[in-house]
């Protein structure tokens, strides 16, 4: 049965299911952090790069799926002012993803977004609850770190929502203009993945078994996530980018540092 997968027995099929089902709850809108989580539960069975490229077609699949249950619920003008930025930080992340490590790059977002939760931390309540305009310099520096680190590390979330969170935007709105920028990222991404020689027959074969689990799990984090509050929504999405800050920061270190 697994010899046509990338692993080879049942442990590691259930551990290949939480992770796609981790990643599938991210996708639906219930934050980044579930998504590394579940890179990273992958990454304990395949090698990194290999459950990249495994991953990959299964966002694809789930990028459809949100984009339909979160169809015209975006920001047209927030995708406008982050996609360009984003896809100069995929073009540079192929350009220089030999020069620089993954751990690295892991470590310096993890630290960007714990210090961003501390300022949101230690700031008033009405700070908090108080939305922040558009600025077009933020939102083209943190967009084309999100689109280098989404490229080099698969962690394009945190730079992404330290932009976009303090905007407040209604939650569906918020989710479905992430779906939106991520999708069109992750398309783009299928070149240079295809160039690295990610998707040959045992990848693929493990895509397509992950797949149903990727997609139940991905309707429902949009079913949640359709249910929530803003006042709900926001702690929940601070929260996740704590979770993913710290998760960052624990790979990182021990990548850079042989912790």
């Amino acid at each position: 049965m697994y010899e046509i997968l990338a692993f080879d027995d049942l442990t590691s099929l259930i551990l290949a299911m939480l992770s796609v089902a981790l990643v599938g709850l991210a996708k639906g809108g219930l934050g980044g952090a579930m998504a590394i989580m579940g890179m990273a539960t992958l990454s304990l069975i395949v090698p990194p790069v290999q459950a990249a490229g495994i991953l990959l077609p299964i966002l694809l699949a789930m990028d459809a799926v949100s984009l339909w249950s979160w169809w015209k619920s975006w920001d047209v003008r927030l995708i406008r002012t982050m996609l360009p930025g984003a896809l100069v930080g995929v073009a540079i992340g192929w350009a220089t993803a030999a020069y620089v490590t993954d751990g690295v790059i892991r470590l310096i977002v993890g630290l960007i977004a714990l210090l961003f939760i501390i300022r949101w931390v230690t700031a008033g309540k009405a700070a908090r609850a108080t939305a922040q305009p558009h600025n077009p310099v933020a939102a083209a520096i943190w967009s084309t770190i999100s689109g280098y680190t989404s490229f080099v590390a698969h962690a394009g979330g945190p730079p992404y929502q330290i932009y976009t969170v303090p905007l407040r935007l209604p939650p569906k709105i918020f989710t479905g203009t992430s779906v939106a920028v991520f999708s069109i990222i992750n398309f783009v991404k299928v070149i240079p993945y295809f160039a690295l020689g990610q998707f040959d027959t045992q990848n693929l074969a493990t895509s397509a078994a992950l797949l149903p689990v990727a997609l139940l799990a991905t309707l429902a984090g949009v079913a949640i996530v359709k249910r929530l509050r803003a006042e709900v929504f926001y702690p929940i999405m601070y929260t996740m980018l704590f979770l993913l800050s710290v998760k960052l920061i624990w790979d990182g270190s021990r990548s850079v540092w042989g912790i």
